[in-house]
């Protein structure tokens, strides 16, 4: 089974039970890391995730794959939560984080730097607009991030 049809149907199975016990999906991924594979979950809740919630979906999934049995190689499953520094993905990440710190990490440098913690501004027409340390705004174009998450501040 292809991994979008893995990850799509994992999503479709997982979404009604995630909603009915105040979680949200956040990102499914089926990947080969090596010689294995991976099945994560990542959910999200209002109040946090933690290690019983990660559990709950975790029991739901396995015991929903192992009925199914839809893939056909071994793999690993974790469900987890998409952490502090979580990846900025969805189109709504832009603006539910606007006016924290990002990590960036770009294909192309700009300015001479392909890494960088910045403010983020926001998303608009492909566009990630972010503030440097001195202020001066940068739109950067979504295809050239390799990567931007929220920055852990100490």
């Amino acid at each position: 089974m292809a991994k979008e049809k893995v990850t799509d149907l994992v999503s479709r199975q997982l979404e009604p039970f995630l909603a009915e016990n105040g979680y949200e999906l956040f990102l499914v991924e089926f990947v080969k890391e090596g010689k294995d594979w991976f099945l994560r979950i990542y959910i999200d809740a209002p109040q946090g995730v933690g290690i019983s919630d990660c559990e709950k979906v975790s029991r739901y999934i396995s015991d929903w794959l192992d009925e199914k049995d839809p893939i056909q190689q071994p793999y690993c499953l974790e469900v987890s939560s998409p952490g502090l520094d979580r990846p900025l993905i969805r189109e709504r990440d832009f603006t539910t984080y606007q006016g924290r710190l990002v990590d960036i990490t770009l294909y192309r440098a700009i300015d001479g730097k392909k890494q960088m913690t910045w403010e983020l501004v926001g998303l608009r027409e492909g566009l990630v607009a972010v503030k440097d340390e001195t202020g001066r705004q940068w739109e950067i174009p979504r295809e050239n991030i390799s990567k931007i998450r929220l920055a852990i501040v100490f």
